[in-house]
Formats: C-alpha cells, sequence, structure tokens
C-alpha cells in the first residue's frame, strides 16, 4: 500500500515552480509576437512574406512536413510497443502520445498559415476533388487527429479516476477529472472494454500513421519537379518521420525527468534502448537518402544535376552536408558506444537530429522548387532565391512554441508517466485492491 501511495505521489501532475512559470510566458510572448506577424500577412498578403513563383512553398510548408513527421513516432511507436506488449515503454507512451497531439494540431494550423486567403478553407471541403492528394491529406490528418486524441485519452481514464480521489481537497480540480474519467471504477466490465478499446485504437492508428506520411509525401511526388520525381518518396518520408520522432521523444523525456525528478521511473535503461532504437532509424533513413540522391545523380539529366549541384556544392551545401553529417552520420557513431546512450549524451544527440530534422525538410522543399525542369521565363532575378523574411521567421517560430505550450499544459494536468499501467506491471494494482476491500 505504502508503494502504491508512493507512485501517486510521484507520478501526479505538479505545479510550475518559478522555472515553469517563465518558459510558459517566454512561450506565450512568442505566440504573441507571432499572432501580430500573422495579422501583418492577413491584412498585406502573401507579398511580404520572400515567397513568390518559383519559391511558392517556403518555410512554412518545411515547418508542416516537420510537425506532420514529429507526430508520428507517438502514436506509431507507441502502438506498436502496446500490440507487442513491450512494457519497458510504458513510461514513454504519454510523452510521445502528447508529441503526437500538438505536432499535429499545428500541422494542421501551419497549412492554414500558409494559405494566402484561409478563408476560403471551406472550399476544400465543398469543392474538393478526390484526384487531388490535397484531399486526401486533409482527409488523412482529420482521421490522424481523432484517433490520436483517443489514443492519448482512453488510456488516461484509471488515472483521471486516481486523480479525482487523490484531490479530493480541490474540488473542482477533483470535478474535473471525475468527469474525465467517465465514471471509471476499475471493475471487469470497464477493464474488458477499456482494453479492447486500446487495442483497437493501436491497430486502426498503424495504417493511417503510414497513410498521413505516404500522402504527405504524395504532394511532393506528384508535382513534376526535380527532386520530387521519385517513388521512393513515401518510405523516405517515413523513415525520417520516425527519426525526428524518435528524436523528439529523448529530448523530451530528458527534459521531463529532470525538471519532475522521475529518476525512478525513466531510468537509464530507456535512454539505452531509445538510443539504440535511434541508431536503427538512422541507418535506415541514410539508406534512403543514399538512394534518393544516388539514382537523379546517376540519370544527371540536366534539371536533376542542376538540383544535386546546389545541394552538393552550391548555395546549400553547408547546410545539406551539417544536416546529413550532424544529423544523421554524428549520431549513429556516437549512439553505437555505451556512453553515448547515457541520458546527457543522448540528449545533445537528440536535440541535434531534431534540429537536423527540421532542417532536413527546408532543403527538401526549397532548392526543388528554385530548380524547376520548366524555368519560369521573364521574372525578376531575385525569385530564384529563397530564404525566410523575419516576418516567416516570427510566424514559424510561433508555431513551434505553440505546440511546446500545448505540451506544457497536458503535462501540467495529466500524469507524465501512466500511474495505472506502472502500478499494475510493479504487481501492486491487486495488492492495493485486496487491501482496500478489506478496509471496506
Amino acid at each position: 500500500m505504502k508503494e502504491y501511495n508512493k507512485i501517486i505521489e510521484d507520478l501526479v501532475p505538479k505545479k510550475f515552480g518559478k522555472l515553469g512559470t517563465i518558459w510558459v510566458i517566454f512561450l506565450v510572448v512568442v505566440i504573441f509576437c507571432a499572432l501580430i506577424s500573422y495579422y501583418q500577412q492577413l491584412s498585406k498578403g502573401l507579398i511580404i512574406t520572400n515567397m513568390r513563383d518559383y519559391a511558392l512553398w517556403g518555410v512554412y510548408i518545411s515547418n508542416f512536413v516537420f510537425f506532420v513527421a514529429i507526430s508520428l513516432v507517438g502514436s506509431l511507436v507507441t502502438a506498436i510497443l502496446r500490440l507487442t506488449g513491450a512494457h519497458w515503454s510504458t513510461p514513454l507512451t504519454r510523452i510521445a502520445e502528447v508529441i503526437a497531439v500538438a505536432a499535429i494540431i499545428m500541422a494542421g494550423l501551419t497549412i492554414i498559415i500558409d494559405m494566402g486567403r484561409p478563408d476560403r478553407i471551406y472550399n476544400i471541403f465543398l469543392h474538393g476533388r478526390l484526384q487531388s492528394p490535397i484531399i486526401w491529406d486533409v482527409l488523412v490528418i482529420s482521421t490522424y487527429l481523432s484517433i490520436s486524441i483517443m489514443l492519448l485519452f482512453f488510456p488516461l481514464l484509471p488515472d483521471f479516476a486516481i486523480l479525482k480521489d487523490y484531490f479530493k481537497d480541490k474540488p473542482k480540480l477533483s470535478k474535473w477529472y471525475g468527469k474525465l474519467s467517465l465514471n471509471w471504477t476499475g471493475n471487469k466490465t470497464q477493464v474488458k472494454l477499456y482494453d479492447k478499446s486500446i487495442q483497437i485504437l493501436s491497430v486502426l492508428i498503424i495504417p493511417v500513421a503510414f497513410g498521413i506520411h505516404t500522402v504527405t509525401a504524395w504532394l511532393f511526388a506528384t508535382t513534376y519537379r526535380p527532386g520530387w520525381d521519385s517513388s521512393n518518396f513515401g518510405p523516405y518520408f517515413i523513415a525520417g518521420a520516425f527519426v525526428a520522432g524518435a528524436g523528439a521523444v529523448v529530448v523530451i523525456m530528458y527534459v521531463l525527468r529532470k525538471v519532475y525528478h522521475l529518476e525512478n521511473y525513466i531510468t537509464d535503461m530507456h535512454f539505452d534502448k531509445m538510443g539504440k532504437l535511434l541508431v536503427l532509424l538512422c541507418l535506415i533513413y541514410l539508406y534512403f537518402n543514399v538512394n534518393e540522391y544516388l539514382v537523379p545523380a546517376y540519370k544527371t539529366t540536366e534539371a536533376e544535376a542542376s538540383h544535386l549541384n546546389e545541394l552538393f556544392f552550391g548555395d546549400y551545401a553547408v547546410l545539406f552536408w551539417l544536416v546529413i553529417v550532424g544529423g544523421l552520420i554524428v549520431p549513429v557513431i556516437a549512439l553505437i558506444f555505451p556512453k553515448g546512450r547515457k541520458p546527457l549524451p543522448l540528449f545533445i544527440i537528440g536535440i541535434l537530429v531534431v534540429v537536423g530534422s527540421w532542417w532536413k525538410r527546408f532543403i527538401i522543399v526549397t532548392p526543388t522548387l528554385l530548380n524547376p525542369f520548366l524555368p519560369i521565363q521573364g521574372v525578376p532575378k531575385d525569385w530564384h532565391h529563397y530564404f525566410p523574411t523575419a516576418l516567416e521567421w516570427t510566424i514559424t517560430f510561433g508555431t513551434l512554441a505553440s505546440a511546446l505550450l500545448i505540451m506544457t499544459i497536458l503535462f501540467r494536468y495529466l500524469p507524465i508517466i501512466p500511474i495505472h499501467e506502472t502500478a499494475e506491471e510493479r504487481g501492486l494494482l491487486e495488492t492495493h485492491n485486496t487491501e482496500k476491500n478489506d478496509t471496506l
């Protein structure tokens, strides 16, 4: 009973300290600046950005692809681990699921930000055609978000019931947790329905998760441009998404472990396993990168040669090699050794992977747009170059801050680590229920 109560005490949501309050204020300020910038863009149009007929997809679409990538690991990996019964991942499942929900929400909003006339978004639903990959993207993102929210919510039902009892001295908070628990009592009928629901959601989200990344890849691949004209783009995007998502989980789990002192629950073993997983994912993604660049390099058509030259030796060469070496090769080398899979080194590597993943999306989008198969005639020379304006960066940072704020709020009111599952795996749930019944 004492050990069970200690788990609850350790894992219940905690109030923000001074550092947490400063963090929230910082995120709110960034978001406020982004809203001001977006108002300017909305009132004056996309002309105040650096996007033109060449770079018609700029940093916003790069950011959208990044959010879609980050969301993959949260739902897909945890779903697979749940189905395979890999209990070592229990302390990480909720972290990954929260990341997924926050990322996919911001992916949808980023698309609206990229639209010059967001008030016309209803046209997608009224006049959309199934021949258009954009419709597929809207449908699959909506479905993916719905299932991700349910996959986050359903495992929380027993925890909400625990929190309802724990916060009895705070009636309003207890009332809300009680409503969210949907009258959970833990009887056999509820447990059976609970297990079945999670299993069904875990199965459903796998094809949907693969679908959203494949459809996002098709948005590029069905556009006839050098660098995108590839049947490899679907698995290429999925492999990259696994890398980005795993890196994000590593970074967030390290921060939460430090801030909330969860060393007894998120142990060095978890970092070691995530490090090994990240090595495997980086190697798979490296293979797809080699495949993606080697084939067009072998064909060397004029447009493809110009595009590859920009990446390997031209204006984007420094960024390209930093992403490949710093975001993939260095992590693989470092994580091969056990010391590299310790919490702090892995946290640093996770940051490299996430930052590299963001810039990788920028490299996928921008150089291709500037090197089309059919160049536009008679346009100003500055249209052949693109780098985001301060306004675009401010809005982009605002979306990233919004995703972090969503995660921060969810981690404030939800148990970071599942209380019910942790107690169950440690064999404390049956003991607690027996002692509870004896007391009654």
